[in-house]
């Protein structure tokens, strides 16, 4: 199983540079598992860019609909007291920014608190560097 962090979903969306690698992890597995606000990060990446000009209104468009087609495939790991704790100790043992925290702390409860069991998705390096830290198998392609 691979729990995909938002930064590694974004690619799947837009054209980047990691997007031909992404896609065919994805088809090599399509199980997805991902964070419950994940969603939303990826709105947002979307939305800058249109903002930012790096992407049409027609590729924003296009990028949101790829959005929800893949949303109704993944498996969302819902918020919980749980999460939320681990949330706050991983922000005190590494440098990482809230969001960051709580997609790593979904990823705890989608190994079953088992991480080297659970391959973690990310292009972030720093949260990268955290879930290896913590024993996931970091897949950064």
């Amino acid at each position: 199983m691979k729990f995909w962090d938002s930064s590694a979903l974004v690619p799947l969306l837009v054209e980047e540079p990691a997007t031909r690698a992404l896609l065919d992890l994805r088809q090599r597995d399509a199980l997805m598992v991902v964070w419950w606000a994940s969603e939303v990060e990826c709105a947002s990446a979307i939305a800058r860019l249109e903002r930012e000009a790096s992407l049409s209104s027609a590729a924003a468009a296009e990028a949101f609909e790829r959005l929800r087609v893949l949303g109704r495939s993944w498996h969302e790991i819902q918020p919980m007291v749980e999460i939320r704790e681990s949330a706050v100790r991983l922000l005190r043992v590494h440098p990482l920014r809230s969001a960051d925290a709580l997609q790593l702390a979904a990823a705890f409860v989608a190994a079953e608190r088992r991480p080297p069991t659970v391959e973690f998705v990310s292009l972030d390096e720093r949260l990268s560097l955290a879930a290896a830290r913590e024993g996931f198998r970091v897949v950064a392609p």
